[in-house]
């Protein structure tokens, strides 16, 4: 990349820095045309990045959720969960119908993952997942108002403290866990897939309870000093 650009938020449509992931994508295009079949760009509300409070980062694109329709979090059953909630705390409006063309609108929160293309098995492998944090940084660094993320997982976690700079033994895992790092106040919960609530790892009510926590965190004044740049 030459001197003094930045990386883009999000991957270019045909993104080859990852051959496994690429290839896959590949034979998904064969397999489901009509499918979206690419990196799944960050969902973000029509103001823009700068409008942007509250990050969401999920693990990567569910092969026939986002990576099928395009938009993170939609098409399976993690977005039932994962909108509804939202809607909820007023994060989003709209009726939310598992589609990209639902209407759904984001209110001052954007959605993103760490991996950016879905992979085998929803299993990205570590080299991808450190070729693909670049995205996560600068998605992170567009967002000057960002005060909180919300990592989903611990694939989704350990990116994120990484992509602000910090050591993931310093803010380790945990479900309804909060941190401060690079300046932003991370929360984590275990994942929203259908996986985690059927086995009664993850509630409903665990899930509405770490979202207490960041609407009462958001509701806050903001500190008056500046934080440190992420960009």
């Amino acid at each position: 990349m030459p001197a003094g650009m930045t990386d883009p938020t999000d991957p270019d449509r045909n993104c080859a820095l990852c051959p496994r992931l690429h290839a896959f994508i590949a034979a998904q295009r064969e397999l489901h045309p009509e499918w979206h079949n690419a990196p799944v760009e960050t969902f973000c509300p029509e103001d823009g990045p700068a409008s942007v409070r509250l990050l969401i980062v999920g693990l990567a694109p569910g092969l026939r959720g986002a990576n099928r329709t395009g938009r993170p979090f939609t098409g399976d059953f993690a977005g039932d969960l994962l909108y509804g909630t939202l809607s909820r705390f007023g994060f989003s409006r709209g009726s939310f119908a598992a589609r990209p063309d639902d209407g759904v609108e984001l209110v001052e929160t954007a959605i993103t993952n760490a991996v950016r293309c879905v992979p085998p098995e929803n299993k990205p492998v570590g080299a991808e997942i450190n070729t693909c944090r670049r995205f996560l940084s600068a998605s992170i660094g567009a967002m000057p108002n960002l005060r909180a993320i919300l990592t989903l997982g611990k694939i989704a976690h350990d990116s994120t403290v990484r992509a602000l700079g910090e050591r993931v033994s310093a803010h380790p895992f945990r479900h309804a866990g909060r941190t401060q790092a690079g300046g932003l106040e991370v929360f984590s919960s275990y994942h929203c897939s259908r996986y985690n609530t059927n086995t009664g790892r993850l509630t409903e009510d665990m899930f509405t309870n770490v979202f207490k926590d960041i609407a009462n965190f958001l509701n806050e004044p903001a500190p008056v000093a500046v934080s440190p740049s992420r960009a």
